[in-house]
């Protein structure tokens, strides 16, 4: 499937004179409280976004988003550096289901529930029969444009934080913007060229800090937040009820957390350079991601997932240590009880988190490319250049596949539809109809080859 390198030197080519600090490494407080910040400022603008779109407070998203992720990194025996936050995907079916008279929030959570629970019996299935099938479905032609999906298509939400994409309530470009977010991003930027030891670790935090300084000065920071926001907040708690029509909403966007999620895994795993799908397990992880869905609804929380910009943040520091993403989990909890702390983080411009975000995308977009350029693809294969082309065409497109109340598109439609081609594929191999289907000897006999895993490489996939 995947080449994972397993030395440093060779996963990290274009930056071997930065220090990596490996996934189970400990970090001395000293740098891994400014380490955890950078992580909790990355995740903090989405993760209470969704919570402030379906109208509930945001101190219950921030406790379960940090709880989630440590029972992530506990499941999945501290072996996967990933951030849990609030899941876009639900944002429109939970509207219908909040705004119908006959229902409200209360039943969205029992869809969230019950979505937690559809997770954790597809990991269990996955427990059983493998990944092999991730294989077929989705050869490296296929999987290296999903994973650069997961960043281009984000990328104009970026852009339109940055002030440089005109809205209904944002008419004409505002130069503070723009300049708050060029110099967010530029400190971002060359921060990991010009910086020297540890802050060049923290080059994102560093840049947050300079942007929001740059706001205060051109003043278009507003503190109504900060003001209104008691010391001390209890989260608002809610339990669930079940109803067949809110599920029924609610359940298909399990396709796109699904599709998501093993997107996520699959570039996290290429940029730590270890095959997370195998070990600690596909199986795991999405059922630690269900487990923590499962148990935000219960609450009163919204659907959790992993998150892009953990991975961009992880590819740009090369900071990978749960011990540091754990340290970003229980500033969001204790975040979730300090009201003045969270109203101050929330009174972070737009134009701030855009500058950062430009890059952070940017980053797992050249993560999907850099996976394409080392599975050696043989794009002289029809095939290959079939899959990558249509992959990308249809994630850029804005095509959409209407399926009940929810919408999939982006990375997530592209996903299926990789899948959809794989699965073809390979049955026409199956039943040898194809012009570039031919087999090789592995040395323990005759093995069909169809993709780069058995005929670019001298070397097997994985290591055992």
């Amino acid at each position: 499937m995947l080449f994972y390198r397993k030395k440093n030197k060779e996963i990290n080519l274009m930056s071997s004179s930065k220090h990596i600090i490996q996934v189970n490494e400990k970090v001395p407080l000293a740098k891994g409280i400014p380490l955890s910040i950078q992580h909790t400022f990355a995740m903090f603008s989405a993760s209470v976004l969704v919570p402030y779109i379906l109208g509930i407070s945001p101190a219950i998203a921030l406790l379960m988003n940090g709880i989630g992720t440590l029972i992530f990194i506990l499941i999945t025996k501290g072996k996967s550096p990933a951030y849990l936050g609030s899941s876009f995907a639900f944002i429109s079916p939970a509207l219908l289901v909040i705004n119908d008279p006959q229902l409200g929030y209360q039943y969205a959570l029992g869809g969230f529930v019950v979505t937690g629970i559809v997770f954790m019996i597809i990991a269990i299935i996955i427990k059983f029969i493998g990944t092999k099938w991730i294989d077929v479905l989705l050869p490296p032609a296929a999987m290296g444009p999903v994973v650069a999906l997961i960043g281009l298509e984000l990328a104009s939400s970026a852009a339109q934080n940055g002030g440089l994409i005109l809205t209904d309530t944002y008419t004409s470009i505002d130069p503070k913007f723009v300049a708050v977010f060029l110099i967010s991003l530029l400190i971002a930027v060359f921060g990991q060229i010009l910086f020297r030891g540890f802050a060049s670790a923290i080059a994102i935090l560093i840049a947050i800090i300079v942007g929001y300084i740059t706001a205060l000065a051109l003043g278009i920071v507003d503190f109504t937040t900060l003001q209104s926001a008691s010391w001390l907040a209890l989260p608002n708690f809610l339990t669930p009820k079940f109803d067949l029509q809110a599920i029924a909403i609610i359940i298909p966007a399990t396709l796109v957390i699904v599709s998501e999620h093993i997107g996520h895994q699959v570039v996290t795993s290429e940029i730590i350079g270890t095959n997370l799908l195998e070990d600690p397990g596909l199986h795991r992880s999405i059922f630690a991601d269900g487990l923590s869905t499962a148990l935000s609804g219960m609450v009163g929380s919204v659907p959790t997932t992993t998150y892009g910009e953990n991975i961009g943040v992880m590819a740009i520091t090369k900071v990978y240590s749960v011990y540091v993403i754990g340290g970003a989990a229980v500033f969001s909890i204790l975040l979730s009880f300090i009201g003045k702390a969270s109203g101050l983080i929330q009174t972070i411009p737009a134009p701030v988190m855009g500058g950062v975000s430009f890059l952070l995308y940017g980053m797992i977009g050249a993560s999907g490319i850099r996976l394409m350029v080392d599975s050696k693809i043989d794009y002289s294969r029809p095939r290959n250049l079939a899959l990558t082309s249509v992959v990308f065409v249809t994630g850029l497109s804005g095509a959409f596949v209407q399926i009940g109340s929810c919408q999939l598109k982006g990375m997530s439609l592209s996903a299926l539809v990789a899948m959809l081609l794989g699965l073809i594929f390979y049955i026409l191999d199956k039943l040898k109809l194809t012009n570039d289907y031919e087999e090789v000897s592995n040395g323990r006999g005759t093995v069909e080859a169809t993709s780069e895993d058995f005929k670019a490489r001298k070397t097997p996939p994985f290591e055992d």
